[in-house]
């Protein structure tokens, strides 16, 4: 295996396995926010909430915007709409295993009548 999925950049994987960032990641759901905020709100250490910002923003999965002396921190759309399509394709598959389920099942019960 070559380590590569099809149409995912395999960092955004590797970014997001972390968990205190997949909690900056659900902060910035919300929308944006300072390096203060999701400080506070995490209750982590200022430098730890930028170390981790800053993989996750290496990485493509936030953008910051300085205003001032502020850094706001914002979630970028594509990182989760390339998530989203490879996940799709799982459901894609599972869906025509049901489906052959249900064929196999429904010809079970007709040889059953006869």
């Amino acid at each position: 295996m070559s380590g590569k999925i099809p149409g995912v950049n395999i960092s955004t994987l590797s970014a997001l396995s972390e968990t205190n960032r997949i909690n900056i990641v659900e902060l910035l759901r919300q929308g944006p926010l300072t390096v203060g905020e999701i400080t506070e709100q995490l209750e982590l250490r200022q430098p730890q909430t930028s170390k981790h910002l800053k993989v996750l923003s290496d990485n493509g999965i936030v953008e910051v915007q300085a205003e001032a002396n502020r850094r706001i921190y914002k979630l970028r759309p594509e990182p989760f709409q390339e998530l989203d399509s490879w996940i799709q394709s799982f459901q894609c598959v599972m869906q025509e295993r049901y489906d052959n389920l249900d064929a196999y099942l429904k010809e079970l019960q007709k040889k059953e009548r006869s």
